[in-house]
Parts: structure tokens; C-alpha cells; sequence
């Protein structure tokens, strides 16, 4: 839990900054990619909930309907960055959008759905140190003796409460200022016009994602192959059915949203962008790996027999979305990559191979 506060207090950041400065800052940017996200955290519920029952799994075995509705950021990212040098920038954008926004749904959806006996006075106490934390930060004031305590104490009574102490990562990370101040007090560590959310996220995301998530999975995603855990997990209608949603269930929905967006709506796909990139984006979407775990875990218990099919069943599920997407966006990055080489060799540098032009006669 404190460790997948860390990873959180990142995501918090992140959210911060697109709403106020990034792709979610107008609707008419975010409406595509914010709607595909929705779409994402939906259809594989429902895909989930779909097979499960279709292979006679009812009662506890629902409980996990929200395990494959979250995109891993780091992972996705990850994979678009190692197979996609020459694939438009818009697809991260839209990717990154598209995964702050789902992790928002998920972040949302634990602290209804999986929180455990709600402890009120607990929940909030923890509104004392986090705001004492947030009129530090949007003063400037960032004595690294005076932050982490009230990190610290916000995260305890926020885990003692009983809703799921990532979600104390999650606010100290949106209360952390963005725009610059007019002016700040004579004590402040940092100028006015200091982006704290950008420093702070440049500090905390190797700590997040070398530290805290590696170590997370490592602890989280430990399963029995050998030995009958395979087979088990194979039989179990949980397992087939986060497998399939989230190859399955993710494609159709982020894919058929987005198209469903710019099909009916005024709303547009970038004009970089084309369809079998977003189908390959959809693919990409379907690496649900941290958050799935957690859910994985406040859904069916830690250590217990589900629990290992879940978590195999999101590493699986995970490899194959992965895999396939990796063929879609390789296939893409190829076809980019042509058209850059086409435009390098023409030297006009207009982004548009002259090919593909005509000249002043029409030819």
C-alpha cells in the first residue's frame, strides 16, 4: 500500500497537469480520447461479467468485474516507446490521455466499490494534514522534513479509514500547484514561477516507476505455473474471462467508442492519426497490469487461490494485448517511417512525400 501510494501520488500529478495544461484542458482536445477511455473501462467490464456468467460462474466470481478495466500508463508507454520512433505523436498523446482517464475511473471506482468498513472520523482526520500539505505546496514551500510527514500521516488515516490508501497518493498529488503563482511568500523554496507539479513529478517518477512498481510487481504478480497452478487457473471462468477482456473487451471498447465519437458526434480523430493506429492504440490499451493486480487483490483476497489465477490471468491477458499490438504498431511505425524516408530523400520537408503531390501543371 505504500508503495502504490508513491506510484499514485504520480498519477495525481499527471491528472493535474492535463486538466489544467494539457490534452483535458479543453473539450474539444479531450472529448475522443476521454469518451474511448469510458468506452476502455465498460465494455470489458461487461465482457467480464459476460463470460463469467456464460460459463456458470455467479456470486463471488463477479467481484472481480473491475479487474481488466485499467490501462497500465507505464507499461503502455513503455511498449509505444520502444516500437514507435517514427508513429505520430498524437498516438501518445491520445494514448496518455486516454490512461490518465482511465486511471481516474479506477482510482474512483476502489474507493466505492472495494473499500472495506468506512471509518468516517479516520477519513476525516486525513483532511487535517492534507490540507496543511497543500497550503505548503501552493505557497511554494517544498522542506522536504515538513511534506513527508503529512504525506505519511494523510496515507495512514486515509489506509485506517478503510477506502484504499492509493487514493491518499492520489490526492496529495491533485492538491500539488501547476500554474504559477503572483507572487510567493519570502520563505518559499521555489520561484513563483516554478511549474511544482513538473518538479515534483521529475524527483518522484524514478523513485515510481524504478522503485515502487517494480517492487509492487514483484511481490504482487508471484504465481504457481509448475505444479498444477497453470491448468488451475485455465479452468478457472475469472481467469478466461479477464483474458478476454482485456484483448477483447479493450479493443471494443476504445476502438468502437472513438469511432462511434467521430462518426456521430462533431467531435474528430487528429488528422494524424488514421484508423489502424487506433486500432493498435486499442490493442495496446489491453496491458492492464498494477492496477489489475490491486483490484485482483481487494476483489478476492491476497494469498488466496483466485487471487493467483487473477494474477496470471492479468499477465497472460497483458502478453497477448501486448504482442498484438506490438505487430499492428510495428506494421505502422514501417509505414511512417517509409513516408519520413520518402521525405527526407524529396528535401521539401512539408511532411508530405512528393509523391504523393502534384506540381502547378496538375501532375
Amino acid at each position: 500500500d505504500g508503495l502504490l501510494a508513491i506510484f499514485f501520488f504520480v498519477i495525481g500529478l499527471e491528472l493535474k497537469r492535463e486538466f489544467l495544461v494539457g490534452e483535458l484542458r479543453t473539450v474539444a482536445k479531450a472529448a475522443v480520447p476521454v469518451t474511448a477511455a469510458v468506452g476502455g473501462v465498460i465494455m470489458p467490464a461487461l465482457v467480464f461479467v459476460g463470460v463469467v456468467l456464460a460459463l456458470g460462474g455467479e456470486g463471488e466470481a463477479l467481484r472481480g468485474w473491475a479487474i481488466p478495466t485499467a490501462t497500465d500508463i507505464a507499461f503502455a508507454l513503455a511498449v509505444l516507446a520502444v516500437i514507435g520512433s517514427y508513429l505520430p505523436a498524437a498516438l501518445r498523446s491520445f494514448l496518455l490521455t486516454l490512461a490518465v482517464v482511465d486511471d481516474l475511473i479506477a482510482i474512483t471506482i476502489i474507493a466505492i466499490f472495494y473499500a472495506a468498513d468506512l471509518d468516517i472520523t479516520a477519513l476525516l482526520w486525513a483532511i487535517v494534514p492534507l490540507a496543511a500539505f497543500a497550503m505548503l505546496v501552493q505557497r511554494r514551500i517544498t522542506y522536504w522534513w515538513l511534506l513527508i510527514p503529512l504525506a505519511f500521516a494523510t496515507w495512514a488515516f486515509v489506509h485506517a479509514s478503510g477506502v484504499h490508501a492509493t487514493v491518499a497518493g492520489v490526492l496529495l498529488g491533485l492538491v500539488v500547484p501547476v500554474k504559477p503563482r503572483t507572487s510567493v511568500p519570502s520563505i518559499s523554496t521555489l520561484d513563483r514561477k516554478t511549474d511544482v507539479a513538473h518538479r515534483f513529478e521529475h524527483r518522484m517518477r524514478p523513485l515510481s516507476a524504478g522503485f515502487a512498481v517494480p517492487v509492487f510487481a514483484f511481490f504482487a504478480s508471484g504465481v504457481t505455473v509448475i505444479g498444477g497452478g497453470f491448468a488451475a487457473a485455465a479452468a478457472d471462468e475469472v481467469a478466461i474471462a479477464i483474458v478476454c477482456a482485456l484483448v477483447l473487451g479493450k479493443l471494443i471498447g476504445v476502438f468502437g467508442t472513438t469511432w462511434l465519437m467521430a462518426r456521430f458526434t462533431r467531435a474528430e480523430l487528429d488528422d494524424a492519426l488514421s484508423w489502424r493506429d487506433v486500432g493498435g492504440l486499442a490493442l495496446l490499451t489491453g496491458v492492464g497490469f498494477t492496477v489489475s493486480l490491486l483490484v485482483g487483490e481487494l476483489a478476492f483476497g491476497e494469498g488466496s487461490e483466485r487471487n493467483d489465477h487473477v494474477k496470471l490471468a492479468v499477465l497472460v491477458g497483458s502478453l497477448i494485448a501486448a504482442v498484438l499490438a506490438s505487430v499492428v504498431l510495428r506494421l505502422r511505425n514501417a509505414h511512417y517511417r517509409q513516408i519520413a524516408e520518402l521525405e527526407t530523400h524529396d528535401g521539401d520537408a512539408d511532411g508530405i512525400p512528393d509523391v504523393y503531390q502534384r506540381d502547378d501543371s496538375g501532375q
